[in-house]
């Protein structure tokens, strides 16, 4: 006689929660941008905003990993789990992109000239972190993982260690890779929305 059905789970099902965590490179990631831009455009983000949720994407995606939040299916091609995962981050960073562009439209109707004092400090603040993300982006790929390995929660020390590296090799690459960015941003650049002369 059959045993009849429940509502729970059987054991010998698969549980994501079961699985190891697994960490990705930023290189890895970083390559998937294209994906996480062709998304924004399938869900009918405006071009404004678009930059903005991509990075806030990669970086919310970047911390999960770090925090051991990935856990892919074992049997799963390392990319395309990648890719699947990635989808739900995007929706869960759209969802929460759409709630606060309603409430940005509430406070704009209800209370103009607060916001209008604050808003050129905080477009400023936009742009220049904008900005120094793009000079991030534009780093050699181990200066960009040491930036941002020391602006994650482990210490340099516990980085470098989880590397098999020295950690003093560790505070040198770093200050290579701040030296190399502060060049970068010291560096003239043409203002915002122009294009330097060829």
């Amino acid at each position: 006689m059959a045993k009849p059905r429940t509502g729970r789970r059987s054991r010998s099902a698969p549980n994501e929660a079961l699985h190891p965590a697994v960490s990705p490179s930023i290189e890895a990631l970083w390559a998937e941008r294209p994906l996480v831009a062709l998304l924004l455009r399938t869900l009918r983000i405006p071009a404004r905003d678009r930059e903005d949720l991509l990075q806030t994407v990669l970086l919310g995606a970047w911390e999960a990993i770090r925090a051991c939040r990935y856990r892919p299916g074992p049997l799963r091609h390392p990319r395309d789990a990648l890719r699947a995962w990635l989808h739900g981050v995007v929706w869960r960073q759209v969802s929460h992109y759409r709630e606060s562009a309603y409430v940005r439209r509430a406070i704009l109707c209800g209370a103009l000239p607060a916001l209008a004092r604050q808003a050129h400090v905080e477009i400023e603040g936009g742009l220049l972190a904008r900005a120094a993300l793009r000079e991030v982006a534009a780093l050699a790929v181990g200066h960009r993982e040491v930036l941002l390995a020391a602006a994650g929660p482990l210490s340099l020390v516990a980085w470098a260690r989880a590397r098999d590296m020295n950690p003093n090799s560790a505070a040198s690459r770093l200050r290579c890779a701040r030296r190399a960015l502060a060049d970068r941003l010291a560096s003239p650049r043409p203002p915002f929305g122009e294009v330097a002369a060829r």
